[in-house]
């Protein structure tokens, strides 16, 4: 029962539904309603997740039945133990994923605390870019872009949050095609990287980027 299988993005859907439930005890005074917004909690927590055992989804189901913010708290923090942290990576792994990019500044790796860690990214802002890490199927894919602030908020394409956005604009190469023949994908991302990790609920938005615009 120890063993960690709960990922950053799942555990913010799991908050995500501890503040749905709480949110819905202080203003519904109505039980059936109660009752059904906790039912729905907790199937919506447990569907996160893959191959659960027995033990690990009665655990995690205990999100049902919480009443006081106290109860909710501790239930979250108990469960930090059993995070899955980003997979372990060093400053030279990540220079080897950018060798075109002379002096790549890279954020100080122990300051971080990778249990909260879904994307590993960082802002060069003296050369207007975003460099993002994913570790997927046992290895690393980093993707450098450029980043244009737009001055104005709405949906992140990875945590579908509302929250400030930019540009990111993003060089691409097809498969056999010349080296002429460069072309460039673009999506709106959030601005503050920090609160997209703290708030992504799903990975799947995000894979399927990264993969669209890896280089061949």
């Amino acid at each position: 029962m120890n063993t960690p299988f709960i990922r950053n993005h799942q555990l913010n859907v799991i908050k995500k539904q501890t503040e749905f439930v709480q949110n819905t005890l202080r203003t519904v005074a109505d039980r059936r309603v109660l009752e059904t917004v906790r039912y729905r909690a907790a199937v919506t927590v447990v569907e996160a997740f893959a191959g659960l055992s027995m033990e690990q989804q009665k655990m995690l189901e205990q999100i049902s039945v919480f009443e006081s913010g106290y109860d909710f708290q501790r239930f979250i923090d108990s469960l930090e133990p059993l995070m899955v942290p980003y997979p372990g990576i060093t400053l030279k792994q990540i220079q080897k994923l950018f060798p075109k990019t002379k002096k790549l500044r890279v954020p100080d790796l122990s300051t971080i605390d990778f249990r909260y860690v879904t994307y590993l990214s960082w802002v060069d802002i003296a050369a207007n870019k975003l460099f993002i890490v994913y570790p997927h199927e046992g290895q690393f894919i980093g993707i450098e872009g450029r980043l244009i602030p737009t001055n104005k908020k709405g949906y992140c394409l990875f945590c579908n949050r509302h929250q400030e956005l930019a540009f990111l604009s993003v060089s691409t190469k097809p498969v056999h095609a010349s080296q002429d023949n460069i072309a460039s994908v673009g999506q709106y991302v959030c601005m503050d990287n920090h609160a997209c990790n703290h708030s992504i609920t799903s990975t799947e938005a995000l894979e399927k980027f990264i993969l669209s615009v890896r280089k061949s």
